[in-house]
């Protein structure tokens, strides 16, 4: 697979089938809890429509016509302070181990910024290692409680980053 084919774009309504698929493989590649989890959201088969409102995006990464990770930022659901969540981080494994998480989460927390965020919250399973990895290389710090009300009581690691300071 050729890097320069590779590009990161942000997600259109026909996007939807192929994210979901790729969200949903991630959980069974990594043999991760279905309930309490993005697998189970409402809004996994409509990404596309999830990240329509304002202050919020969501990234897909595509060769060709083919869709093969993505990532979004958007309000952090319950919480009154102004943090967004980096959500659903996933990537095909056909793109996995080659640097495409890191520059996702740069889009990411650009947008993050661009948007007016004072901190980036995310969720994840102890299981995803390489993916903590990134995340504490961004200066993400654990929490050890939640924020906010993202229904995701399967995960177990909580992160913030500040922003204010970059």
């Amino acid at each position: 697979m050729s890097h320069e084919a590779i590009r990161i774009r942000e997600i259109r309504a026909e996007d939807n089938p192929q994210v979901e698929a790729v969200i949903k493989n991630c959980f069974k590649d990594f043999g991760l809890p279905t309930v309490g989890t993005a697998y189970e959201d409402a809004e996994t088969p409509f990404m596309n429509e999830a990240y329509s409102e304002d202050r919020a995006v969501y990234f897909v990464v595509e060769n060709g016509l083919e869709i093969l990770g993505g990532a979004g930022i958007k309000q952090l659901k319950d919480y009154r302070g102004n943090v967004c969540e980096l959500q659903k981080m996933y990537f095909s494994s056909k793109l996995r181990g080659q640097g495409f998480g890191k520059k996702l989460m740069e889009k990411c927390l650009e947008a993050a910024k661009d948007f007016g965020y004072e901190q980036v919250y995310l969720e994840t399973i102890p299981t995803l290692e390489a993916a903590i990895h990134i995340y504490e290389e961004f200066g993400f710090k654990h929490r050890t409680e939640p924020l906010g009300n993202t229904g995701h009581y399967s995960c177990g690691i909580w992160m913030t980053k500040d922003l204010k300071q970059e």
